[in-house]
């Protein structure tokens, strides 16, 4: 018996790399590790706006910490765009955080690239590079996917 070949281009497929993108983000937020791990390939790398490279390990190993909902006040994801070429899909998005330090608050917008490849039936990402955003390039509010208040999803308006 010969499997039907997948149609990456398919709703369904944009509709499952949209989810994976929103869990990646929602892992991020509840620091929910075991979660992101399922979703990553074995040989997953990050690179990190400086440029710097973590492995799979160093990486889940800062993930189960990182973010703090009384530090990280604001979180949203906005600018979703989703490329699928053959097995490999680049989820494109851009955060726009706000973080309390000292009781100043600072906002600022990175933009990453998750890139998935679809192996043994599933999507799993294989690398995430984060890129600093300038402000004279900030996508506009009306991009936005969702949005975390002090670690918590809002609701989205109908």
């Amino acid at each position: 018996m010969q499997l039907a070949l997948r149609d990456h281009q398919s709703a369904e497929t944009m509709n499952e790399l949209r989810a994976l993108n929103a869990r990646f983000i929602h892992n991020f937020v509840t620091n929910d590790v075991p979660s992101h791990d399922a979703i990553l390939h074995p040989a997953f790398i990050t690179i990190l706006p400086t440029g710097q490279r973590w492995d799979r390990a160093t990486y889940l190993k800062y993930w189960a910490t990182a973010f703090d909902p009384d530090v990280i006040v604001y979180w949203d994801v906005r600018d979703e765009l989703i490329t699928v070429i053959g097995d490999v899909a680049l989820v494109r998005s851009t955060n726009k955080c706000t973080r309390r330090r000292d009781g100043n608050e600072v906002t600022g917008m990175t933009t990453y690239t998750d890139t998935y490849l679809f192996e043994n039936g599933a999507w799993k990402c294989i690398q995430a590079q984060i890129t600093a955003v300038a402000p004279e390039h900030y996508p506009a509010d009306d991009t936005i996917v969702s949005v975390y208040i002090e670690g918590k999803l809002q609701p989205r308006a109908s």
